[in-house]
């Protein structure tokens, strides 16, 4: 049975090859250099009670995690997260993006004083729009050909859920 919880230092290694392998083989994340145990535990580090990384575990295997991480550095948009959301590449199409989503909406909801959730989502994941538009994020609009990754431009979809009325 899955199970989310939020992430410890010892889920980190699993954490990594999760998003190694969307480096190597997705255009979800705009990253092209594999990450190293050292930058994921400064990553996991950062984080704070608005930050907060969960995964979905199952007989102790992350098969996926969710994390808000900090949309700028400038203070006064401390109140605005980006969300991000991998899921191990088996375990896809299982309905575990669908829970960590929800879940870490309804903990930044419940548990922050976040008062929106962006979410940059690469041209072609038409899955991970229609998981956002489920969430509630609304499409803000999109910024045509902003990346180069496996030989091709990819246009990137900005969606946005708001957390306070």
């Amino acid at each position: 049975m899955v199970q989310l919880r939020a992430a410890q230092l010892s889920d980190l290694e699993q954490i990594r090859a999760i998003y190694n392998d969307a480096i190597l083989t997705t255009t979800a994340t705009s990253d092209t250099e594999l990450k190293s145990q050292e930058d994921r535990v400064r990553w996991f580090s950062e984080r704070d009670e608005n930050f907060p990384v969960w995964v979905a575990v199952e007989n102790n295997l992350v098969l996926g995690y969710v994390a808000l991480s900090k949309w700028s550095e400038r203070k006064a948009y401390s109140i605005t997260a980006e969300v991000s959301l991998y899921v191990e590449a088996t375990n896809r199409g299982k309905g575990i993006g669908e829970l960590l989503l929800a879940a870490i909406v309804k903990r930044a909801i419940e548990s922050t004083n976040l008062h929106s959730i962006i979410a940059r989502i690469s041209e072609g994941n038409e899955q991970s729009i229609h998981l956002h538009e489920l969430n509630g994020f609304k499409l803000m609009g999109v910024m045509k050909e902003a990346g180069s990754k496996f030989g091709k431009l990819h246009s990137v979809s900005f969606m946005q859920k708001m957390l306070r009325e």
